[in-house]
């Protein structure tokens, strides 16, 4: 059984920091294709960041610049690096993960119909 977990979240005024991560059990994380995404209220779940199976990464435009993805796969954990963090970056981060290939484009354009593993979310808010 294939679990994700992600821990880190919290409340940040804006221009601030914070590093939300990733936990995959069940599986080897480097044999997944593993994203973030958000959903903001009122909003659909949008890709954020995501690293393909080869390692390869790729970004929202929103987030370019200012949020890295990494994934250790000793640990098995995926991670998000979020920086000069803005009010419009508040929503709930999930973190999803596939075995299927893909390349990083894809998980993040089309991840909400390519991801079956998904975690629980972590909420993260940014203040003005």
């Amino acid at each position: 059984q294939v679990q994700l977990v992600e821990s880190g979240g919290g409340s940040v005024q804006t221009g601030g920091s914070l590093r939300i991560a990733c936990e995959i059990s069940g599986a080897t994380s480097s044999n997944y294709a593993m994203a973030w995404f958000r959903q903001a209220p009122e909003k659909e779940r949008e890709g954020v960041a995501s690293i393909a199976n080869d390692g390869s990464t790729a970004y929202a435009d929103s987030v370019k610049g200012r949020f890295t993805i990494s994934k250790d796969n000793a640990k098995n954990t995926l991670y998000l690096q979020m920086n000069s963090l803005k009010p419009e970056d508040t929503a709930m981060y999930y973190c999803a993960a596939d075995p299927f290939r893909m390349t990083a484009k894809q998980a993040l354009e089309l991840g909400n119909k390519l991801f079956n593993f998904w975690g629980q979310g972590t909420q993260v808010t940014v203040s003005s």
